[in-house]
């Protein structure tokens, strides 16, 4: 079945309470609709932050009904970004969902030093995609926010993902550092940092996956492939996470699964005090549902861990 990836998502989240989100300056059809349609769901409460006037026009003249949700009224969108995280900062709501602003006005009050959402951790992206040829859900990452990331930003990058993995229910993944080729070689640098991953994972540097790298994209999720070249790892020719180099080999891959094999790419920001529903205007409907329900069964997940005391 198409797609059953997500719908399988969507179900899970269904099945919670639905999650506290700000949503932040959706002054579109699509954006609006969205958060409307996982209203409806059940999957978010929805606080819409942005020019009053506008949301309203955009409701009306798409016929979405937002009589029910509660609307911050705010002069633009870089008002719209500062006012969401601090109704974030207030503990108003545990998501934050883009709207029709540039994902950099958004980020830009996320990461603010005096009042954003910064944590210890390095904030990335991971898109969640549903591939129909293809039986394991696939995460990229990081595909959207990190440019050219050093290594210690990538064993964030990777352990976020793990994280994202584990609780939302998939498991225990295994997670490929992707490189050109999968031998380690001075020539071509991701390789050596791959090598250097592999090894702090072996060390407990991250934790949660099993780690392997560098594997060429081929031998990471073709078992065969894998055999070919010798290469004898519980995560090649299996693997779930792939780790990309950099934005640029990560906004390739996951846009080359979307456009020639028919993939829906969820995406969430990970790594800021709340995660980070981000959306493109290209996507569907289902895909930002999808991206909705995999916040909120994390959301949940943070949740329940932090209500349990250590031990």
């Amino acid at each position: 079945m198409a797609h059953a990836k997500y719908e399988k998502l969507i179900a899970a989240a269904k099945a919670l309470p639905p999650v506290p989100t700000v949503v932040v300056h959706p002054c579109d059809e699509t954006s609006l609709r969205g958060a409307v349609e996982a209203a409806e769901a059940g999957i978010i409460v929805p606080i819409l932050v942005g020019p009053a006037g506008k949301i309203a026009a955009v409701a009306e003249r798409f016929g979405l009904d937002i009589a029910g949700l509660e609307l911050v009224d705010v002069p633009h969108s870089d008002a719209a970004a500062a006012r969401a995280v601090a109704l974030v900062r207030e503990g108003r709501a545990e998501l934050l969902m883009k709207g029709s602003l540039h994902t950099d006005e958004l980020m830009r009050a996320v990461t603010a030093t005096a009042n954003g959402l910064r944590t210890e951790r390095r904030i990335s992206h991971v898109f969640v995609m549903d591939v129909p040829s293809h039986a394991d859900t696939l995460f990229v990452t990081d595909a959207a926010i990190n440019i050219a990331p050093d290594l210690d930003a990538k064993r964030d990058i990777i352990q976020n993902a793990i994280d994202l993995y584990t609780r939302i229910g998939l498991g225990t993944p295994r997670v490929a550092v992707l490189s050109a080729v999968e031998t380690v070689t001075t020539k071509i640098p991701s390789t050596i940092e791959a090598a250097a991953l592999c090894k702090m994972a072996e060390r407990g540097q991250i934790t949660g996956g099993i780690v392997d790298g560098p594997l060429a994209f081929d031998n990471a999720i073709d078992p065969e492939a894998a055999r070919i070249k010798g290469i004898r790892s519980e995560v090649a020719g299996h693997a779930q996470i792939l780790v990309v180099p950099d934005l640029e080999a990560g906004n390739m891959l996951a846009k080359n699964l979307t456009f020639l094999a028919g993939a829906d790419a969820a995406g969430i920001v990970l790594g800021a005090r709340v995660p980070i529903i981000l959306t493109s205007r290209a996507d569907s409907v289902r895909t930002r549902m999808a991206s909705c329900a995999v916040a909120v069964l994390y959301a949940h997940a943070r949740r329940t861990a932090l209500a349990v005391p250590p031990s």
